[in-house]
């Protein structure tokens, strides 16, 4: 994706975020570096975790929607313990020995785990109960009863395995909302003898590879990081190209008729990137049952 320099920011940065610091923490860094306040984060990272990092600047805050929201991780899990908040940042529950399997048998008790499962969310988590977020209240010692939720685990490979240590490596490719850390924790069960998630690394989210990460110390340097075109970014999307003469009506809301290569490969409900007569992003679009384009998200409206 090539990079872009814009006197007014409008893009897409991808940070390798370092452990010990908050994603929020990570958006005030960049609103400092760019001087703006509209910039928003794709996908949370926990302050322990590290690497990719999406983050959206300017009026790209609005196009997040509209990411690929698959995601991949390494990450190590630790055998024996159990922890409150499934890795090592919590309270220890509970130790027991580490059984001496084999690679093969750890292959075994990783295969239910692929594809499409059931999990629970971590106590210490994002999830809304009640209004209010999961981990608010466990910190004040709530006991709560998560539902499981529907996730995707597309890959998941044994990286490497350490009897010494009950340690394993993993790498996982999962949808949006799987947690890595019930993911270990739910491992250790199935093997007898608890787990939970010693360390994680994020490298892809959003589209965006851990390739192309910068890291955060960059944005102390004078200009910062040029931000990566929003039509880059969008280019697994397809496009639509308003004509001179349709230019007004779509500031104005209008809906717009398919043309070109489109016509007749759209399904109702695909978003659909629309650009001016210049090239230049324009906003977003539904496509309907009739061959129509319904504006979703106008940047340059009028009226």
């Amino acid at each position: 994706m090539p990079p872009i320099h814009s006197p007014t920011p409008c893009g897409f940065l991808v940070l390798d975020k370092p452990a010990g610091l908050t994603s929020h923490g990570c958006v005030s860094r960049v609103r400092r570096a760019y001087g703006l306040k509209r910039v928003g984060h794709g996908g949370t990272l926990d302050p322990a975790v590290t690497g990719v990092l999406p983050i959206a600047v300017g009026a790209a805050t609005r196009l997040l929607p509209y990411l690929d929201g698959a995601k991949a991780y390494r990450g190590v899990v630790q055998l024996g313990l159990t922890t409150t908040t499934d890795d090592l940042a919590g309270e220890a529950l509970e130790r027991l020995a580490v059984p001496a399997a084999t690679a093969a048998e750890l292959e075994l008790a990783l295969a239910p785990f692929r594809g499409a499962i059931r999990q629970r969310p971590p106590q210490v988590s994002a999830v809304h109960v009640d209004g209010e977020r999961a981990y608010a209240r466990a910190r004040r010692g709530e006991q709560l009863e998560l539902a499981e939720r529907a996730v995707t685990i597309e890959r998941l490979e044994l990286l490497g395995w350490d009897p010494a240590t009950g340690r394993l490596e993993l790498a996982v490719a999962c949808s949006a909302g799987t947690y890595i850390r019930s993911l270990a924790r739910d491992l250790g069960a199935a093997l007898g003898c608890g787990g939970c998630l010693a360390s994680l690394r994020r490298t892809a989210a959003l589209g965006f590879q851990l390739e192309q990460a910068v890291p955060l110390e960059l944005l102390e340097q004078s200009p910062p990081p040029a931000l990566l075109d929003p039509l880059a970014v969008l280019a697994h999307l397809p496009l639509h190209r308003l004509a001179e003469a349709d230019l007004a009506g779509w500031r104005c809301g209008r809906s717009q008729a398919a043309s070109g290569e489109l016509v007749g490969s759209l399904v109702e409900g695909d978003p659909v990137v629309v650009v001016g007569p210049d090239g230049n992003l324009a906003g977003m679009a539904r496509a309907l049952a009739d061959g129509q384009l319904q504006p979703r998200l106008v940047l340059d409206a009028s009226g």
